[in-house]
């Protein structure tokens, strides 16, 4: 029996990354998105028509979420969140609404979506939440401060809730990309490129690929014993 995949964030860069890999096997999909309607519906087009159950339009930072996900029919097996806002500038010079924003997007967002869906993993004793995150959230990243605060809490709750439900047989992770060559960091100079690569061990930037290809083990039977982890996919970068 197919598993189904809630994928938040499905038309960004990682989101669809992922779909793409999990597509080679047996899953089938809901795909959340916002703006991109263009990449989910080429995304569709490459599902098998048996994989593609629906797709779902919410903007993350504004939307009711619960009656959005009222409007999902189906059970979920899996959640991927794979959302993501990029945020740049000095602390001094951020406004709160940004903050509430960020907060909204990916936190707020990811907590409430977890949330709905948990009691049917409970109550199957299956389920399995794979949180996108970023090695902001956990060495922190100057000009980056809102943005490294939200994801840090993406990983305290993955934690946090691992150790909550890891007795339901839900399993929860993140996963924690570095520098991945996509349009969030197309703002950045070739300089800042090359200045950023002298930290990380491999000498490249990772791709979308690379998360997707972490996020897929995830998902797969073989890493049924993995469990409150975060995963870096970052090059061997340290701090």
């Amino acid at each position: 029996m197919r598993q189904t995949v809630l994928v938040i964030g499905a038309s960004g860069e990682i989101g669809s990354a992922i779909v793409k890999e999990l597509s080679q096997y047996s899953y089938q999909f809901i795909l959340h998105y916002y703006q991109n309607k263009n990449v989910i519906d080429l995304i569709s087009k490459q599902l098998d028509e048996d994989q593609m159950l629906m797709t779902v339009k919410a903007d993350l930072s504004k939307d009711d979420l619960d009656d959005v996900m009222m409007s999902i029919p189906f059970q979920v097996d899996i959640i991927i969140f794979a959302q993501g806002k990029a945020s740049y500038g000095l602390m001094t010079d951020m406004s709160i609404d940004e903050l509430d924003r960020l907060y909204r997007i990916h936190l707020k967002s990811t907590v409430s979506i977890t949330k709905n869906y948990l009691p049917q993993m409970v109550n199957k004793q299956n389920g399995n939440i794979i949180v996108v995150s970023s090695i902001w959230g956990e060495i922190g990243g100057s000009q980056e401060v809102y943005y490294s605060a939200i994801k840090g809490a993406q990983i305290s709750f993955v934690k946090a809730l691992a150790k909550e439900v890891g007795q339901s047989s839900v399993r929860v992770n993140a996963v924690s990309p570095g520098f991945i060559e996509s349009k969030m960091n197309g703002h950045l100079s070739l300089k800042d490129t090359q200045d950023y690569l002298k930290d990380v061990p491999l000498g490249r930037l990772g791709t979308p690929k690379d998360v997707a290809k972490t996020v897929l083990f995830l998902c797969h039977k073989d890493a049924q014993y993995i469990h409150g982890e975060v995963i870096r996919v970052n090059g061997g970068q340290l701090t």
